[in-house]
C-alpha cells in the first residue's frame, strides 16, 4: 500500500481516521476541534517546516500559471488538438535528459521540497504553456512573475527551475526548454510520494519571448470567482467543467494567503458578516490565524488534513463546507459541479482524472516548431 507522505517524513504523527492518515491534531467529524497546542504550532512553523511547505506548493501552481493563461490572437485559441499533435513522448534524446533531470532532482531538492516549489506554478503562466512565467521584469517591462495573483510563490519555486536549468544545461545546452522544465517537474514533484509517474507529459514546447503582469492579472482566474465566471474563466482556454473541478483538486497542496478569503471571515456581504456557506467550526478556526482583513503575509494549509500529500482530500473538506476560497465553495453550487465533486470523493476517480484534465491543460498555448525560443537561462529571453 502506498505511503502517504505525512507517513513518509515520520515527525508528523499520523492517526487512522474516516479519510485515512491524518495528523493527530485533526479530526474528521463534521464538528470536529481545529485547536493546536502552542508546542504543535512551534514546532509546525519553524523556519524549515515553512520553507518545505511552501516548495512543495510551488510545483504544481507555477505550472497551472505557465499554462492556463493564453491571450489568443485574432478570435480564437489555437486547437488543442493541433498543439498535442505538435507536441510528443520523447521528443528529447531520453537518456540524456532523464539521467541530467536525475542529477538535477538528486544534488537540488528534496522530495518535499520539489512538491512545494514547484506544484503553484502548473497554472500561473499568462501566455499558455510558455515558461512565460519565469521571465524577470526589465526597466521597460512588468512581468508575470511580479503580477499580485503570482506574489505568492515566492523564490524556492524559481530557484528549483533554475537549478534543474543549469543542470541540463551542462549536459546538453540548448535543448530542453524552460516550458518542458515546468511540464515534466510539475510532473515529478506530486508523482514523488508514489515512486511513479502519474500522467504522461507530452515535450517539445518552446519557450515564449513576451511576459507581461497586465496579462496575468485579466486571465488568471480569481480566488473570489463564483461559479459562472470560473466556468468562463475555463471555457475560454477549451477546458470543460469536469476539467475545472478536477483541477481544483491541485488545491491539495499548497497554502492560501490571508487576504484572499479573510473577506469570507469577517465581511462577506459588507456589513461584518461571515460567509455562511463556510462551515462555522472551520471559520472559527481560521479567525485564529488570520486576525483582520488586511493581513497578506499569513498563510494556511488549503488542505488542512494532509498539506503536504497530493491526493483527493480536497473533495473531502469540500462536501464539508471547508474549501478554503470563495472559488472553491463555487463548486457546490452548481448540480453538475457538485456531482463531479462526489464522483472525485473516490480516489482512484480523482487520479485518473486529473492526469486527463491535467494534460489537456498543458496543450494550452505551446509554442513549437520555430516559433519561440529555448532559453538558457529561465529568466531571461536568450
Amino acid at each position: 500500500m502506498l505511503k502517504t507522505q505525512a507517513q513518509i517524513i515520520g515527525p508528523i504523527k499520523i492517526s487512522m481516521g474516516q479519510y485515512g492518515p491524518k495528523p493527530v491534531y485533526w479530526s474528521v467529524s463534521p464538528n470536529r476541534d481545529f485547536r493546536v497546542s502552542k508546542a504543535e504550532i512551534e514546532h509546525h512553523s519553524r523556519e524549515h517546516k515553512e520553507q518545505k511547505r511552501r516548495r512543495v506548493a510551488y510545483a504544481h501552481i507555477m505550472k497551472f500559471l505557465d499554462c492556463y493563461v493564453k491571450i489568443a490572437i485574432g478570435s480564437a485559441l489555437i486547437g488543442a488538438s493541433m498543439e498535442l499533435f505538435m507536441i510528443k513522448t520523447g521528443f528529447y534524446d531520453k537518456v540524456t535528459v532523464l539521467e541530467s533531470e536525475k542529477q538535477a532532482w538528486e544534488s537540488s531538492l528534496e522530495a518535499l521540497a520539489i512538491r512545494e516549489a514547484l506544484n503553484p506554478w502548473r497554472n500561473h503562466d499568462a501566455k499558455g504553456c510558455d515558461a512565460s512565467i519565469l521571465l524577470d521584469s526589465t526597466p521597460n517591462n512588468t512581468a508575470e512573475k511580479a503580477a499580485i495573483p503570482n506574489l505568492s510563490l515566492g523564490v524556492l519555486g524559481f530557484d528549483v527551475i533554475d537549478e534543474v536549468k543549469a543542470q541540463l544545461e551542462k549536459t546538453c545546452p540548448g535543448v530542453v526548454s524552460c516550458a518542458d522544465i515546468v511540464a515534466l517537474a510539475a510532473r515529478d514533484s506530486v508523482s514523488f510520494q508514489f515512486k511513479f509517474p502519474i500522467w504522461e507529459v507530452l515535450t517539445g514546447r518552446r519557450d515564449g519571448l513576451i511576459s507581461r503582469a497586465s496579462e496575468a492579472l485579466s486571465n488568471i482566474p480569481s480566488p473570489f470567482f463564483n461559479f459562472t465566471l470560473l466556468k468562463q474563466s475555463f471555457a475560454n482556454k477549451s477546458l470543460t467543467v469536469h476539467d475545472l473541478v478536477v483541477l481544483s483538486g491541485g488545491h491539495t497542496i499548497g497554502v492560501g494567503h490571508c487576504n484572499l478569503f479573510s473577506n469570507r471571515l469577517y465581511n462577506f456581504t459588507g456589513k461584518g458578516d461571515e460567509d455562511p456557506s463556510l462551515n462555522s467550526t472551520y471559520a472559527s478556526f481560521l479567525k485564529t490565524q488570520c486576525r483582520s482583513l488586511a493581513d497578506n503575509t499569513t498563510t494556511v494549509p488549503m488542505d488542512p488534513l494532509t498539506p503536504l500529500s497530493f491526493d483527493n482530500n480536497y473533495f473531502k473538506i469540500l462536501v464539508l463546507n471547508e474549501g478554503l476560497f470563495q472559488s472553491d465553495a463555487a463548486l457546490l453550487t452548481d448540480k453538475d459541479s457538485s456531482n463531479i465533486v462526489d464522483e472525485l470523493l473516490d480516489p482512484d476517480n480523482f487520479f485518473n482524472e486529473f492526469a486527463q484534465s491535467i494534460m489537456r491543460m498543458g496543450s494550452i498555448g505551446v509554442l513549437t516548431g520555430s516559433a519561440g525560443e529555448i532559453r538558457k537561462n529561465c529568466r531571461v529571453n536568450s
